[in-house]
């Protein structure tokens, strides 16, 4: 991997991205939610930007594409984790959120130590996930911007909808894991049988 990767566009972005979250952190942890929630959307815009750059500007890199969904899975998880020891999202939520990623993080270092498999594209499962998750910290710090019941009731179905699509994207990563295994196991050579 060539180190001139990081200076291009769009992953200047996404490292960008990852700045943003220690100070939407800080702003959380002294209340200003109005502040989180601009830094939030700003580094939402960031994150459809990189993407559309990279693609337009054809500079999309192998370090991108590792570094995209981490730097999503740093802002995304990071903000559950806060909010809901600032009791603004039932810890349930955020627990599977985090159950799920260490799993599926796990899973794919031990794929890729035994089997060199990897390139596991986020699944159609796996993007509504990712929605939910952004949609819910979006409407939980838009609530104590403004408390409307619209807001409450919107920032409920994106919670219960990032409960749902946590699980079910988890089960068909399993699912997923199992297939290329089989065709991995497929695919090697079988040992020469020995003549008598």
């Amino acid at each position: 991997m060539k180190f001139s990767q990081v200076f291009t566009a769009p992953n200047q972005l996404t490292l960008l991205r990852m700045v943003f979250v220690p100070f939407i952190v800080i702003h959380l942890v002294d209340g200003h939610y109005l502040w989180a929630l601009i830094l939030f959307v700003v580094a939402g815009f960031s994150d459809g930007l990189d993407g559309l750059l990279a693609r337009r500007l054809h500079q999309q890199t192998l370090l991108g594409q590792y570094l995209d969904p981490i730097a999503d899975k740093l802002l995304l998880s990071t903000l559950f984790l806060v909010l809901s020891i600032l009791h603004k999202i039932p810890w349930k939520f955020t627990v599977l959120v985090f159950s799920r990623d260490i799993s599926i993080l796990a899973a794919s270092a031990v794929l890729f130590a035994i089997a060199g498999l990897r390139n596991f594209r986020p699944s159609i499962f796996g993007k509504a996930n990712t929605f939910s998750q952004i949609s819910a910290v979006f409407f939980v710090l838009l609530l104590e911007v403004k408390t409307v019941r619209w807001i409450w009731i919107a920032r409920t179905m994106f919670l219960r909808a990032t409960f749902i699509f946590t699980i079910v994207s988890a089960l068909h990563y399993v699912i997923l894991v199992q297939r290329r295994l089989r065709e991995h196991t497929h695919a090697l050579p079988s040992a020469p049988t020995r003549s008598s």
